[in-house]
């Protein structure tokens, strides 16, 4: 069923209006954004000082999986979004002339998606993260539903200021950040934390390796970090990222 810009703001507000709040919420909104932009899933990221914190809210497990990648590889659509506080449309992943996000696109391609569209989420002035989607199909989103992607991720917002008033902030916009980033991925914090310990390293070069492996074995950094910390995958010090296998 084709939907109307107003139509689409109808079907959006009613479910700000009527879903659960917070993580709820935000689920449905992405689920809303596959029933009426044209899309196979969506995702909404959370993006602080250039780096994917986590995933609040997506239409599906799946869809989740595909924001996990940018987190990953630390590199992707939502990324650049943040960034660039603009939609950034990548219509056709596999066109030889896409060479944004090689090893992202990769990974997407694998999962049988061709298209896919990032819309920064703000709150005030502050982009927060952006509001993913995905299509198994190439080709550009029409004027009306990319009209209708840019009012769902001015909706996202809400879902996420309702995340921020429930934390207990100390009082700065870091700080809120800071309470933000235990809700999602974690198992990477604290299998970050053992591998400081386990490979006698610092925790950016612990990141590093946990995603190295995550590369190699074609998984998810959640993925592999809840095999370290269920004790199931073990990295040696002397091959970053090609420990046990998980």
């Amino acid at each position: 069923m084709a939907f109307s810009l107003e139509g689409m703001r109808g079907e959006l507000g009613s479910i700000m209006a009527t879903s659960k709040p917070g993580l709820g919420v935000a689920n449905d909104l992405c689920g809303a954004c596959v029933d009426l932009l044209g899309v196979d899933g969506a995702a909404i990221s959370m993006v602080y000082e250039g780096s994917s914190r986590g995933t609040f809210g997506a239409s599906s497990e799946a869809s989740r999986r595909l924001d996990e990648y940018q987190f990953t590889f630390g590199e992707g659509p939502c990324l650049d979004a943040a960034v660039a506080r603009q939609a950034v449309l990548a219509p056709d992943l596999d066109s030889p002339s896409e060479g944004r996000w090689p090893a992202f696109a990769d990974a997407v391609l694998s999962d049988g998606i061709r298209a896919v569209f990032a819309i920064p989420v703000m709150v005030t002035a502050a982009c927060v993260g952006a509001l993913d989607l995905f299509r198994a199909s190439p080709g550009p989103m029409t004027a009306e539903h990319l009209a209708g992607g840019l009012l769902a991720a001015e909706l996202a917002s809400l879902p996420l200021l309702d995340l921020i008033a429930s934390t207990e902030p100390t009082g700065t916009a870091e700080d809120s950040w800071a309470d933000l980033e235990g809700l999602d991925r974690v198992e990477v914090y604290q299998a970050t934390g053992m591998l400081i310990s386990q490979l006698d390293v610092d925790a950016p070069e612990a990141l590093v390796r946990l995603r190295a492996h995550a590369i190699a074995t074609n998984q998810t950094a959640s993925q592999v970090a809840t095999a370290i910390v269920e004790r199931r995958l073990v990295l040696e010090r002397d091959e970053p990222g090609h420990g046990g296998s998980a």
